[in-house]
């Protein structure tokens, strides 16, 4: 009697331990998701920072030998003109990137979905095993 007694013991032990375990690999598994979705999202921030520097730093450097050359050209004909014009189509642009920015901000997909997919998955499936 005390065999079939440690068996039905080692059995629910053995129950409890792979049980365990599975829940172990669960979250292992979740916390890798989520780690490789951070690291994904820093990457992306990143590059992102990196080009708009960029991007400012040559703009910038442009616009300024552009604006020279037109308020050197037209100086000594239409000073307000040469002046005025660079200064209504820097407001157009700058106006234009806010709304870009804007849009590409609200566009942005939410941070941690396929991990928060994964987990709700996980959810249901425990939820319809009890």
């Amino acid at each position: 009697m005390q065999d079939s007694d440690s068996g039905h013991q080692g059995g629910l032990f053995g129950s409890v331990t792979a049980a365990v375990a599975t829940l172990l690999a669960i979250a292992h598994n979740r916390l890798e998701l989520f780690s490789t979705e951070l690291e994904e999202e820093w990457a992306r921030l990143s590059r992102i920072l990196i080009w708009s520097l960029v991007g400012v730093f040559f703009a910038g450097l442009g616009t300024f030998f552009a604006v020279l050359f037109f308020v050197l050209l037209l100086w000594d004909t239409h000073r307000l003109l040469a002046l005025g014009a660079p200064a209504i189509l820097f407001l157009l642009v700058a106006g234009l990137a806010w709304r870009f920015v804007f849009l590409k901000i609200r566009e942005k997909r939410r941070l941690f979905e396929a991990s928060l997919a994964e987990l709700a998955k996980d959810r249901e499936q425990f939820i319809s095993r009890s």
